[in-house]
C-alpha cells in the first residue's frame, strides 16, 4: 500500500490551529554531560547504547562513523575501539535478540546499500553474523528494529531515499545467522532518513521534507499514517531528522535547521511539549542528525561539530526534561499480551486480492486421517479444497461462496455421503455438494437452484439431529434474517432444501455452529455477542445470550467465525473469532458455556508463516488428522496474509498448541 498525497493533504488539513508554526521563542539550552572524541570516519550518524546492568556507568556507546565503520565510546566520550564494518550511516540494537542470546546490532552500510548484522560481545565488539534473504528494493537511508508486542517476532524496517518503507521478519537460521522474509511494503513519497520503534506497537519515520509519521509496527495491522508534526506548518522549521523514543513514551525529534530538539507526547495526541538546544560548552549542536534515547542517556549526532570534526553529544534525559520545564514520568509499561498459538501450515493464497477468503470447514478422512481436507470459501469466486499441507486439490468457480459447512452420514442414492453446503451470494441460494472420500473432491448434488429467498445469503452452518437423524442447514444475511432448512434427498440422487422456520436477529449476523449431540445452535450477532438456542426446528431451548461484547473486555466486535471442539462425554470448547482485536475467545461446551480465555495466532518466522489477523471464519476439530495434527486442529482465515504480502489464505494450527496456550484439554 502507498500513502497517497490525498492522505498527506488530509493530515495537513487536520492540523489544529494551535499546532501551526508560531513566532520563534528563546530555546532553553541543555548542557551536555560529555561529547565523544571525533569519529574515525567521514561523519557521525546513528548511535546505540550497550547497557551494563551490573554497572550502568560502564555502559558503552556504539556509533556510526560512516567511512570509519563503528566507533565504540564510553559514557565520558572516550574512544574505546574502532571496528571496520563498512560505511556505517545508521545503527540499532536489541538486547537478547541475537541467535543463542546476546545483543543484536544492525549497521546500515551505505556503500553496500545493505543492513549488516552483528552479535555484540564484551567490550562492545561487533561479531559479524550471516544475514540472508533481505534484498532491499531501494537505496536504503534508514533502519531500525521492532519487536512485536503480540508474539515477540523481531522485525527490521528499512526506509529509502524516495520514501519507500520495507518491513522484514527475522528469524535465526540453521547456520547460526539470521534470515529475513519481507512482511510488507509501502511508501511516503520522499526521503526518509531516520526511524525508531518502541516495541509497544509504534514505529516512527522522519520524512525530512515533510515531517514525522507514526505507523502501527505490527505487520498484521492496517497501514494508516498518523502525523506527529509537519515541516513549516507545525513546529519543525525546515528539516525533520533524527527521532527517538524515551522509556516514558515521549518523542525527541531533531528540528535540524533550528538547531534544537523537539519533544512530543504520543499519549496526548502527539502534543508538542517544547524544544531544547544541546551544547557542550560553547559548542552547540547544529543541524543535529540521529537522536538516541536509551534509559537515562540522550545522544545526538553532531556532524557539523566545530571545527568540522563529527562527533556525538551526550546528555541525560532528566536534564532535557528539566530544561524544557517538563516533569519526569515513569516508564510506559509493556502492553498486555494474550496467550499465543503458532500455525504450522498455511494454504495456498486465493487467486484474487482484497477481501476474498472467508470460511473453512474441516473434513476428517476416517480411512486415513492424514488424507483429511480443508474446504474454504472464496467469496469473490468459488470454493477451494486443500490438503493438510495447504495445497489446492480442487477449485470450484461456482459463485461468490461466503460460508461453508459439512456433515457426514447423509443418505443419498443408497449410500451415506458427506454433504457440503455453502451460501452462494451469486445465485442467492444454497450450493450443495457431496465429498468423494477417494478423490477428496466435491460434486454438485443440488436439485437445481436452492433459492434462500434472501437478498444476500451470508453466514451458514449445518446441523444433524441426534433425535431424528435429519440434516439441516442454517443461512443468514447481513440484516439479521436467518432461516433453517431441512436437506432432503430426491429419488434422482439429488438434494433439495425445505424451509422449516425463520430465526430473525436484530442486527447483522454471520458465524454460527450447531452442536449435534446437545441440539444447541450458537450464532454470532457481530456487534452484540454470541447467542444460544435450540437447533431443532420445533421445540428446544429459547434464545439466550451466551456472551455479550460489552460484558467482556477480551471481546471486541465483530464476533465472526465460530467453531466447536467436541470431546467425549459432552465436554469441549466453543472457539469464536473476536475480529476487533485479532484474537479468539474460548468458551466451555458444557454447562453455561463459561468463558475460559482468549488467545492469538502469532507468526512463526522460522517456519516462514505469518500470524493471523481480522479472521472471518474458522473451524476446529477434535479428531486426529494424521501425525501433524494428532489431537485435532484449528483452521482460521487470515484477513491480512503478510510475509510475504499475498492474497488471503487460511492458517492451520495443531490443537495442542491452542490447548497449551490456555491450559485446555487436548481432546481425544
Amino acid at each position: 500500500m502507498k500513502t497517497s498525497l490525498f492522505a498527506i493533504a488530509a493530515a495537513l488539513a487536520g492540523v489544529p490551529v494551535g499546532a501551526m508554526a508560531q513566532p520563534a521563542a528563546p530555546v532553553p539550552a541543555v548542557a551536555a554531560s560529555a561529547e565523544t572524541q571525533a569519529t574515525e570516519g567521514s561523519g557521525a550518524d546513528g548511535a546505540v547504547v550497550l547497557a551494563d546492568p551490573a554497572d550502568p556507568s560502564r555502559s558503552l556507546i556504539l556509533a556510526g562513523a560512516e567511512s570509519g565503520g563503528i566507533d565504540v565510546f564510553d559514557l565520558a566520550g572516550k574512544r574505546v575501539a574502532t571496528h571496520k564494518a563498512g560505511n556505517v550511516i545508521g545503527l540499532d540494537l536489541r538486547a537478547d535478540a541475537a541467535p543463542g542470546g546476546g545483543p543484536l546490532l544492525v549497521a546500515l552500510d551505505g556503500k553496500a546499500n545493505a543492513p549488516k548484522f552483528f552479535r555484540v560481545t564484551a567490550g562492545g565488539v561487533p561479531v559479524p553474523l550471516a544475514l540472508t534473504g533481505i534484498k532491499p528494493g531501494m537505496t536504503v537511508a534508514a533502519t531500525c528494529f521492532s519487536r512485536s508486542h503480540r508474539d515477540g517476532t523481531l522485525y527490521l524496517f528499512l526506509a529509502g531515499d524516495k520514501g519507500e518503507i520495507e518491513q522484514w521478519g527475522l528469524a535465526p537460521d540453521a547456520s547460526g545467522g539470521m534470515s529475513g522474509r519481507i512482511a510488507r511494503r509501502w511508501s511516503l513519497g520522499s526521503e526518509i532518513k531516520y526511524c525508531a520503534a518502541d516495541d509497544r506497537g509504534s514505529v516512527y519515520f522522519s520524512q525530512e521534507a515533510v515531517g514525522v509519521w507514526r505507523f502501527a509496527a505490527e505487520p498484521e495491522a492496517e497501514i494508516v499514517p498518523e502525523i506527529v508534526d509537519i515541516v513549516r506548518l507545525g513546529h519543525i522549521t525546515e528539516e525533520a531528522k533524527g527521532v527517538a523514543i524515551a522509556s516514558d513514551g515521549r518523542l525527541l525529534v531533531s528540528d535540524a535547521k533550528a538547531n534544537r530538539l523537539n519533544i512530543y507526547d504520543p499519549a496526548d495526541d502527539y502534543a508538542y511539549l517544547g524544544s531544547v538546544a544541546l551544547a557542550a560548552g560553547a559548542d552547540r549542536v547544529e543541524d543535529g542528525g540521529s537522536v538516541t534515547v536509551a534509559g537515562p542517556v540522550v545522544i545526538v549526532a553532531d556532524d557539523d561539530n566545530s571545527p568540522e570534526e563529527p562527533n556525538f553529544k551526550i546528555a541525560s534525559w532528566q536534564a532535557v526534561l528539566a530544561a524544557a520545564g517538563l516533569p519526569e514520568r515513569p516508564a510506559v509499561p509493556a502492553p498486555e499480551t494474550m496467550p499465543l498459538a503458532r500455525p504450522t501450515v498455511e494454504t495456498t493464497p486465493v487467486e484474487t486480492g482484497g477481501d476474498a477468503a472467508d470460511d473453512p470447514a474441516i473434513w476428517i478422512n476416517p480411512a486415513d486421517p492424514a488424507q483429511s481436507v480443508v474446504i474454504g470459501t472464496q467469496k469473490q469466486s468459488g470454493l477451494y479444497v486443500y490438503d493438510l499441507e495447504g495445497k489446492v486439490l480442487q477449485f470450484l468457480p461456482d459463485g461468490r461462496m461466503n460460508n461453508v459447512d459439512l456433515r457426514n452420514g447423509f443418505r443419498l442414492g443408497g449410500r451415506d455421503v458427506t454433504l457440503v453446503t455453502a451460501s452462494n451470494r451469486t445465485t442467492k441460494g444454497i450450493s450443495i455438494y457431496a465429498l468423494d472420500p477417494a478423490t477428496r473432491k466435491l460434486t454438485d448434488v443440488a436439485d437445481g437452484l436452492q433459492d434462500t429467498g434472501l437478498k444476500d445469503p451470508y453466514g451458514l452452518c449445518m446441523y444433524r439431529s441426534a433425535k431424528t437423524k435429519k440434516t439441516y442447514v442454517f443461512v443468514n444475511q447481513t440484516d439479521g434474517k436467518m432461516r433453517q432448512w431441512e436437506l432432503v434427498a430426491t429419488p434422482a440422487g439429488k438434494v433439495r432444501a425445505k424451509l422449516m422456520r425463520d430465526l430473525p436477529f436484530a442486527t447483522q449476523v454471520e458465524g454460527c455452529v450447531a452442536d449435534d449431540e446437545t441440539g444447541m445452535l450458537y450464532t454470532g450477532e457481530e456487534d452484540v455477542g454470541i447467542w444460544r438456542e435450540g437447533a431443532e426446528p420445533r421445540g428446544g431451548p429459547a434464545r439466550t445470550m451466551l456472551a455479550k461484547v460489552t460484558d467482556n473486555p477480551a471481546l471486541k466486535d465483530d464476533m465472526e467465525g465460530i467453531g466447536l471442539f467436541a470431546m467425549d462425554g459432552g465436554k469441549g470448547y466453543l472457539v469464536v473469532s473476536s475480529q476487533g482485536n485479532d484474537s479468539y475467545a474460548v468458551f466451555r461446551r458444557e454447562g453455561d458455556n463459561a468463558y475460559v480465555g482468549s488467545f492469538r495466532i502469532g507468526a512463526d518466522m522460522a517456519a516462514g508463516i505469518d500470524g493471523v489477523s481480522e479472521t472471518d471464519g474458522l473451524d476446529v476439530s477434535s479428531m486426529a488428522a494424521g501425525p501433524n495434527f494428532p489431537h485435532g486442529l484449528m483452521v482460521a482465515q487470515d484477513g491480512r496474509n503478510v510475509s510475504p504480502p499475498e492474497h488471503q489464505n487460511f492458517k492451520l494450527v495443531p490443537w495442542e498448541r491452542v490447548a497449551k496456550a490456555l491450559g485446555l484439554e487436548v481432546g481425544r
